[in-house]
């Protein structure tokens, strides 16, 4: 980076990686102490233990907090610990005995906390950053593909400009993951297939793997299993008090960001039966600079079988204004930026609605000769989408 500023990311990733350095200083001291801890009641010092427990204390004092927490346990000397077991002993209690032994290994439960809420905010830092690289990659990639067609795959073009922004890419992306994401099956294929100069099998590696592996990826930075506050520690107590009255059925749109209803869609999408490889989609050069969502929509026909077709879904989260038939005209030059593949489906997704002028354009459009598709998803049809999945309607605080 010399002679180069830094980003506000790379700096933060920098601040991150030490934080996981003196994290893994810890876990690594908390072993070697644990190991040294005598089974039974066992008076008297140990000077390596003494020495690994000043070095833990030291290393603790420079781990920052996370949402106004951090552990603090310090590792017991082994004199309280004897004292404790014998404590335990004479009480001659199986609580007793297990509460102490918890007691002991207090220090690494609570680093084992903090390790989670770590991965945690670490993923929470990359979510955009790495959804912005999946497409530059994705756009590079469809770049070689035109400029290298599978009859030149083969071919062996040392110290290639054309595949140098994609290594470049791809290590970035490597960098970003870091330990907080689980790298998915055939992603150390990928990286090996970058190490060596030429086309042989790399593009062809790709265009097979590398929609499965930015999926798995992409699933691992949203943690399914983050909590949603609920408010209530009893739902019998609903129940019990039998609540009267209407049903709101109009969403708090208010409630997102254009990101957070990017997000929604996405997420509608991506956990749908019948739809697979979904994917954001950014380009500098589109007229709004805005992002797309590109997945394919498998129908399945007992007499022909199985088909796919390529799906592009833009987002529009308006609020105070409907969708005109300029946005439609744009939407349609839009289109190339996103092929080859082809597009057979275009998805207009907004939070407000359409006018009759756009409405009247649309279906003009899809009564014509042509083989792309234009659907309109307005507030009323997401509202009813969503309905059928009120776990998403929490999830984005919509109610």
């Amino acid at each position: 980076m010399s002679g180069h500023s830094r980003s506000s990311l790379d700096k933060a990733i920098s601040t991150f990686e030490a934080v996981e350095a003196n994290l893994a200083k810890l876990e690594r001291l908390w072993e070697q102490i644990y190991g040294l801890i005598p089974e039974g009641i066992a008076f008297g010092s140990n000077d390596q233990y003494e020495e690994l427990c000043r070095a833990y204390v030291n290393v603790l004092a420079h781990l920052p907090k996370i949402d106004d927490w951090k552990p603090t346990k310090e590792p017991y000397d082994l004199d309280s610990i004897a004292q404790n077991r014998f404590d335990a002993l004479e009480i001659d209690e199986i609580s007793a005995k297990v509460s102490v032994e918890k007691w002991i290994e207090e220090p690494g439960y609570e680093l084992r906390e903090y390790r989670f809420k770590f991965n945690l905010k670490r993923r929470q830092l990359i979510r955009d950053a790495v959804s912005k690289l999946f497409n530059e990659i994705n756009v590079i990639l469809s770049h070689l593909q035109n400029i290298y067609p599978a009859s030149v795959w083969h071919i062996e073009i040392n110290d290639n400009d054309e595949l140098r922004p994609l290594r470049d890419k791809v290590k970035e992306l490597d960098t970003l993951l870091g330990s907080s994401v689980t790298r998915p099956q055939g992603w150390n294929d990928i990286l090996k297939q970058l190490s060596f100069d030429g086309l042989s099998d790399f593009v062809s590696t790709f265009q097979r793997d590398w929609p499965m592996l930015k999926e798995a990826l992409m699933k691992s930075l949203y943690d399914q299993n983050e909590p949603i506050p609920t408010g209530v520690s009893d739902l019998s107590e609903i129940v019990q008090q039998k609540p009267s009255g209407s049903v709101v059925t109009k969403l708090n749109w208010e409630q997102l960001g254009p990101d957070n209803f990017e997000r929604l869609i996405y997420s509608l999408i991506s956990c749908e039966s019948g739809y697979e490889n979904a994917e954001w989609l950014m380009h500098t050069n589109a007229p709004d600079r805005g992002r797309d969502l590109s997945v394919t929509r498998v129908l399945k026909d007992g007499l022909s079988g199985v088909l796919r077709r390529r799906v592009l879904i833009q987002c529009k989260h308006y609020l105070t204004k409907s969708i005109t038939p300029t946005d439609v005209a744009l939407l349609k030059d839009q289109i190339k930026l996103w092929e080859p593949p082809r597009i057979d489906v275009v998805v207009i997704a907004t939070s407000g609605r359409f006018t009759a002028d756009a409405v009247a354009s649309i279906e003009r459009h899809n009564q014509s000769d042509s083989a792309l598709a234009i659907e309109m998803w307005p507030e009323s049809h997401l509202e009813s989408l969503l309905a059928k999945r009120p776990g998403l309607i929490a999830e984005f605080q919509l109610r």
